[in-house]
């Protein structure tokens, strides 16, 4: 029978150093912290070999006596805490006590130092009974590993190439970079400078690491609620990749990949990304450290938050609101109901007409004049404009250059135009184009559609508000009597979201009545997948889980269709609604809604000025 013995020092130091030192750049991580927290303004780094070889970190940080360097490789020795009162509230980065000391068990290590004020540096070498040598240093600490594995061969078996590794460590720096702006940090590999980074501010780091095109492309986050802070980037929608590694999450300048924190971004970005895509984010959480806990993971890269519900929520909710952001956000002029732009031109197309009135009679008996005197519409007629959208229901005109605005000058353009400007035309009854201030703006108008139906569909159901449109002759179709049941069963939640329909014979449905949003969709498409998602979901996921996706399909359904021909109001409402819509840059599928042609890339496309 096995005895009971207890392991050797070394042997417990590499059992811990199996936990810790995964790879070169755990070992690069775990130095580079400590420098950090020894207020270094200054670190350098050295690799050679992916790092398997050769890491020297050298900064200029407070230093450690020449009595302490000894105490600094033993396994957990620490100046970073003294009592559970300040493990529950860490503020630096490194606290364990382990990280040398397991580098030491697992490599040759020497530890270089000299503290502020004494006369020299000395050095020490992480070998048994070794002694501190002097040694020339202005200030700091140099930490230098080599040959890692060199006593363990089974374990550097597990190593990657030495650009996989390599680039494992860049990406260490790299996050240890992103949270210290303040803090110069310089890289080499292989005696080849890769990058030198200079102090600046938070948002010149972030463009210095991740690249201008992520800034340019990327909504800046900003919030606040108690204890807990919220700032940095997330990537437009519309720019994301299928890359899943673009994600960098810092909690109290510390990198970590937390569950909590990715799900909240997840439901956030849920419905305006396009297939598998990934948003790319930059956000640093600070919270009270008394409200997490940092001490849950050798390598230190997750936490556990005391109320994991109220930080889910308020990340969630800071980056909603932010993606939620209306066009109208840069600064749109406010423009009157009974212009020829406003919100009631485009509903007016798409709502149930009543007959017109005598102005509304007159005003269309004089279009045809009107527009042949060349009357520019902002100015002059805004109600016959007004009119003639609210009678194109059901019609398919074809754009008539004479209806489109006209703009005086080019000054008069950049002062006057909203952010998605004016329409100029519409291209194969697909696209919408359109000018303001910068350039050209290009609309998808389905697209477009999609999301204002998608946003107003969310909002009149939670406010339980939908209103329907009777249909005047039902609409009916063929249905199998597993659908039939379907709708006797759940009729109740049907009217909730608008919906009428009844058997009408042992193989037929009706529809006698829409969401008055989606009276010009097909009615009967609309109830088939109604139904098909009642077969899939069934009623309790439908009406919570499933809630909004259903209610993105039916946005789809009612949608203008591609083909059809609007008139000029018709066109530039829907841009103003886009301007007033929440996540109007993306439908509900996550594809775009719109782009914009600066005058500066037309020029560049012409060649203007070369």
């Amino acid at each position: 029978m096995p005895t009971i013995a207890r392991l050797p020092d070394l042997l417990i130091s590499q059992i811990a150093a199996g936990e810790v030192v995964e790879r070169p750049a755990s070992v690069l991580k775990e130095l580079l912290e400590n420098s950090l927290d020894a207020g270094s303004k200054a670190i350098q780094v050295h690799l050679e070999e992916g790092g398997v070889k050769l890491i020297r970190i050298t900064d200029d940080g407070y230093g450690i006596a020449k009595d302490e360097l000894a105490l600094a490789l033993t396994r957990h020795a620490t100046s970073k805490i003294t009592s559970l009162d300040d493990l529950e509230r860490v503020g630096t980065l490194g606290f364990r006590g382990e990280a040398l000391a397991s580098v030491a068990s697992v490599a040759r290590l020497s530890l270089t130092s000299r503290e502020r004020g004494a006369t020299h540096a000395w050095k020490l070498r992480g070998e048994p009974n070794a002694e501190p040598e002097p040694a020339a240093l202005m200030a700091g600490t140099v930490v230098e590993m080599r040959d890692l594995y060199f006593n363990t061969p089974a374990r550097r078996k597990f190593l990657k190439s030495e650009s996989t590794e390599f680039a494992h460590c860049a990406d260490a720096v790299r996050r240890l970079a992103l949270t210290r702006p303040d803090v110069a940090i310089s890289l080499t590999h292989n005696g080849r400078s890769l990058f030198q980074l200079a102090p600046a501010d938070a948002g010149r780091r972030i463009a210095d690491i991740l690249g201008e095109e992520f800034i340019g492309a990327a909504r800046h986050i900003e919030a606040s609620s108690g204890p807990l802070t919220l700032a940095g980037f997330a990537i437009d929608p519309t720019r994301a990749t299928d890359a899943k590694d673009g994600q960098y999450v810092f909690v109290n300048g510390r990198f970590v990949r937390d569950k909590i924190i990715g799900h909240a971004l997840r439901e956030a970005y849920r419905d305006v990304l396009h297939g598998s895509r990934q948003p790319a984010i930059c956000l640093f959480l600070n919270i009270d450290p008394a409200l997490v806990d940092v001490n849950v993971h050798p390598a230190k890269t997750e936490v556990r938050f005391r109320d994991s519900r109220a930080v889910h929520q308020f990340v969630f909710h800071a980056i909603q609101r932010t993606l939620a952001a209306p066009v109208r956000a840069e600064a749109a002029p406010s423009l009157a109901a009974d212009t020829p732009y406003s919100q009631e031109a485009f509903n007016a197309a798409h709502l149930p007409t009543t007959a017109p009135t005598y102005n509304q009679r007159t005003a269309q008996r004089d279009i045809p004049r009107q527009a042949s005197l060349g009357v520019a519409e902002p100015a002059a007629s805004a109600y016959l404009a007004f009119a003639r959208a609210a009678q194109s229901i059901g019609q398919a005109p074809a754009t008539r250059p004479e209806a489109m605005p006209q703009f005086q000058s080019a000054e008069c353009a950049a002062q006057e135009a909203p952010p998605l400007g004016y329409a100029l035309a519409q291209l194969h009854g697909i696209y919408i184009l359109a000018q303001n201030a910068r350039g050209l703006i290009l609309i998808d108008m389905h697209a477009a559609h999609e999301r204002i139906l998608y946003e107003k569909l969310k909002a009149a159901f939670d406010d339980r508000q939908i209103a329907t449109q009777n249909l005047l002759i039902p609409a009916i179709f063929s249905a199998d009597p597993l659908d039939i049941s379907a709708v006797e069963e759940h009729g109740e939640i049907l009217r909730d979201l608008g919906f009428d329909i009844a058997p009408l014979g042992p193989n037929q449905l009706g529809v006698r009545s829409v969401p008055a949003l989606l009276q010009s969709g097909d009615p009967t498409a609309l109830a088939r997948s109604l139904i098909a998602e009642l077969h899939e979901h069934g009623i309790t996921q439908l009406a919570t889980a499933r809630r909004n996706e259903l209610l993105a399909t039916m946005a789809c359904h009612g949608a203008v269709r591609a083909r059809r021909q609007l008139t000029a109001p018709e066109m530039n409402a829907l841009l103003r609604q886009m301007e007033e819509t929440e996540r109007a840059g993306q439908c509900n599928h996550g594809r775009p809604t719109w782009t914009e042609l600066t005058l500066d890339q037309l020029d560049k496309l012409f060649l203007r000025g070369q």
